[in-house]
């Protein structure tokens, strides 16, 4: 019984040990240098609407799209003009272009808390099946960044067309720290 106790206190110990050092560690803004990603000044609204609004502890993004560094967006429906891996990287892309806006609105990712629910919205024929796919590049991207924070809720629906015929829309909510 004596070695039992001393097992599940080692444990114990060891379990919140790493789970302090991995806190301490959180820095999402370094690892987005380690992955090699620069963020880019966010885009203006195009419209009567702002980028993201904070209400309590939630941040609110807006839609994005997949705009690359270069002004361009990446256009197309998917299971037409573009692949699922064309599409994931689209995703992934626009993943980028929100954490972007999430530095501009808090000054420091590291006040991210979690990555609540993402929404999105995949440009597609009516017979893509596959959003789910595409939009994991997405996902992926925010929890390669946030870690265990950036696991969400998430929503991946097909769409008869997109704004300017982006290939997809992702719309965001956070919890922040105050």
């Amino acid at each position: 019984m004596k070695n039992l106790i001393l097992i599940t206190s080692i444990f114990v110990f060891t379990s919140f040990n790493g789970f302090a050092q991995n806190e301490t560690e959180y820095d999402p803004e370094a690892r987005l240098v380690e992955l090699g990603i620069e963020l880019s000044e966010p885009s203006a609204a195009i419209g009567n609407y702002v980028n993201a609004v904070r209400t309590g502890n939630l941040i609110f993004l807006a839609g994005k799209g997949p705009t690359k560094p270069n002004g361009e967006n990446i256009t197309g429906k998917l299971g037409a003009d573009l692949t699922i891996e064309e599409g994931y990287e689209a995703a992934r892309i626009t993943a980028i272009n929100q954490i972007s806006v999430l530095k501009l609105e808090l000054g420091d990712l590291k006040k991210v808390k979690r990555i609540v629910k993402v929404r999105g919205m995949v440009n597609a024929v009516s017979d893509f099946t596959d959003q789910p796919k595409v939009v994991n590049g997405y996902s992926d991207l925010m929890v390669e960044v946030f870690g265990e924070r950036g696991k969400h809720a998430r929503a991946a629906v097909g769409m008869g067309s997109l704004p300017g015929n982006i290939a997809v829309e992702v719309e965001m909510i956070v919890e922040v720290e105050d």
